[in-house]
Formats: C-alpha cells, structure tokens, sequence
C-alpha cells in the first residue's frame, strides 16, 4: 500500500471515530454563547495557529459569532512576545479584552498544552486565566492528557491511529470539525458563497 492510500485510510476511519455527541455538546454551547453576546477567542500554535485564522473567519461571517485570533495581530503577539515573553501572550491578550464569563476560548492543539513537559505554556497560561474568568473551554486536539484535555468543559480528542501521524491527522480534523461545528443548522446564519449561488439557480 502506497503512503497516500494507506493516509486516506486512517483519515477514513478517524473520521468513522469520530465522537460525534462531542460536537453536539460544542455547538449547544456556541448557540448560548451567541445568544448570549459571547466573544469567541480561538488560541493554537503553528499550524494550529494558521487554523484558528481560517476558523475566525467562519465563525465570524457564517455563523455570527464575535471571534478572534491572538495571532492574526503579528505586532501585538511579536512584542508581547519581545517584551514580556511568549509564554504569556495569550492570557494577557484575554485580560486586555476583559474576557467575561460570557466568552469562551476554542483551543486548536495537537497536544493540549504541557506543564510537565513545557510544551505550549502559553495555552496552559491562558486555559488558567479563562478559568479564572468564568470563560468556557472548548478544545479540539491530538491527544488524551493534555492541559486542554483535562481542564476543557468540553474537548474532542482526535483518535489517534498512526503514532507516527498525529500532528498531521489532528491538525487535518481541526479542519473538519469546525467546518462541521459552522455548516451546523443550529449555527449557521449565512450560506457560504458557492452553495448560495446554487439556490439562487434552483
């Protein structure tokens, strides 16, 4: 079996894994937080980091939730990261935006988070100031265990099937599961462009 065949196999049955009930419990809490006026903050790192941008953009536009990226403002991460150091880049970004118990954080990761290991200590930094706050979390990673996973109200772990492939499986379901959180009937409030031509056609 060739490497793509045998990748678009464990990506079938991630997604055959995939717990689903987990995701409805995400979407009853976005619908609240949206009723409720909440503000939406998405944190990641890399490439996880580039998915919070995407994912902003459609909760914003699709689903008409107030959201945002810390990292999509380079000049602000780059000179806290400068200045005060990156592990505290993300919870001094919640303090500054007066998050309330109103909002909620989405953590994108593939591991969650490590005090232990010190691996993305400025999520674990800013999992605490959220709980601090009042704020829900809401996590979508790679593995069980992680700060996310254990501190999350509610976080989909994407089953692992090739320890050799986690980074890119997770980082790839990040992806459809939020596409499938914001294509949701009880979340979405615009069509996206494509799928709205059509109708009109019809």
């Amino acid at each position: 079996m060739t490497h793509s065949h045998k990748y678009m196999q464990q990506a079938a049955d991630i997604a055959s894994q995939i717990d689903c009930d987990t995701i409805e419990r995400m979407v009853d809490g976005l619908v609240k937080l949206r009723n409720e006026g909440g503000r939406l903050f998405l944190l990641g790192v890399g490439g996880s980091a580039a998915n919070c941008s995407h994912a902003v953009n459609d909760f914003r536009k699709l689903a008409g939730i107030e959201a945002y990226n810390p990292c999509d403002n380079v000049a602000e991460l780059t000179a806290r990261t400068n200045d005060e150091g990156w592990e505290t880049v993300f919870d001094s970004w919640l303090r500054v935006s007066k998050a309330n118990a109103k909002d909620a954080l989405l953590i994108l990761s593939v591991g969650g988070g490590s005090v232990e290991k010190n691996v993305s200590p400025n999520l674990v930094r800013a999992i605490d100031e959220a709980k601090t706050r009042g704020m829900k979390i809401y996590g979508i990673v790679g593995r069980p265990g992680g700060y996310t996973h254990q501190m999350g109200d509610v976080v989909l772990v994407v089953p692992a099937v090739d320890d050799q492939l986690i980074t890119p499986h997770s980082e790839a379901f990040q992806a459809v599961i939020w596409h499938c959180i914001v294509s949701h009937p009880r979340i979405m409030v615009r069509a996206n462009k494509w799928e709205g031509l059509d109708k009109k056609a019809a």
